[in-house]
């Protein structure tokens, strides 16, 4: 007998979640395929970081379902997802400042030890061989990134950029099947941006991504598929090209009726010039 290897690598049905009488998200899915980069957005208070936090475990939702390969998720706690290949990254740098950067990053691969988290803490066991694997699997990793020279630095010491690095060789490191990052680009400059740019597109010949992220101009590049979060709801579900026209998604950026779009009659584009209706200034919709 034959199986049929799931469509999606993990899909969210009808998720809500309730804190005490305010309704986070309300009857929210999502679906990512395999090697796809699926985008995230909504103006402040969408819902975008309930909804990632409900992805990636920390959160239960109140009602809805999550599946990982056609199947529940396996287990309930962030660490059971990492064993089961997905990983993320946080809107903090979340770095163990008294920690080098290579530490830093086996961190991040312990998934991959053959004898467990028991033998690395104990120091029983293969304790020796994982240590050594794990560090010739985050130096592998660091290289890749370009960053292999600040191995032995600590975090603090390093320029904000080169940390943002750290954090996602953290988070590939182990080779998920799935990564998501929340925000990657906050902080950096418009050249480190189109390094991540090119970065994130890399990632999806081996992962699925699902990307939460303000700088529209990056979404747009680099995403297959956005979903637009506006009070907790979907608004908008599709191709950047399909998203860009939808006038629904220049209301909720821009406040502008849904029923007025352009005065020539175009349909709505990006402009990352503009602020994204956040007043951050990181692209917006008009």
């Amino acid at each position: 007998m034959t199986t049929t290897a799931p469509e999606h690598l993990l899909r969210a049905d009808g998720v809500t979640v309730r804190f005490g009488g305010l309704t986070a998200l309300d009857d929210v899915g999502l679906q990512v395929e395999p090697g796809s980069v699926v985008g995230l957005i909504g103006p402040n208070g969408a819902g975008k970081t309930t909804l990632f936090n409900v992805l990636s475990g920390v959160l239960r939702p109140t009602k809805g379902e999550i599946s990982w390969k056609g199947a529940p998720p396996p287990g309930k706690r962030t660490h059971h997802l990492a064993k089961a290949g997905i990983a993320r990254t946080f809107q903090g740098l979340n770095l163990f400042p008294m920690m080098p950067v290579i530490w830093n990053v086996m961190v991040g691969a312990d998934r991959t030890a053959k004898g467990g988290a028991f033998s690395l803490i104990s120091g029983f066991g293969r304790h020796h061989r994982d240590e050594q694997e794990l560090k010739e699997r985050a130096m592998a990793t660091l290289m890749r990134f370009g960053i292999a020279e600040y191995a032995l630095r600590l975090p603090g010491t390093l320029p904000y950029g080169v940390q943002k690095q750290v954090a996602l060789a953290r988070a590939c490191v182990s080779e998920p099947e799935l990564l998501l990052l929340d925000e990657p680009a906050s902080g950096l400059s418009g050249q480190q941006m189109d390094t991540l740019a090119d970065q994130i597109r890399g990632f999806s010949q081996h992962m699925a991504v699902v990307l939460v992220e303000h700088h529209m101009d990056l979404v747009m590049k680099v995403c297959d598929h956005i979903v637009v979060l506006n009070f907790g709801k979907v608004i908008a579900s599709g191709t950047p090209e399909e998203i860009q026209a939808d006038p629904a998604v220049t209301q909720a950026y821009l406040g502008t009726p849904a029923d007025e779009g352009p005065s020539d009659g175009s349909p709505a584009v990006v402009d990352p010039s503009l602020g994204n209706g956040n007043g951050n200034g990181n692209g917006a919709l008009r």
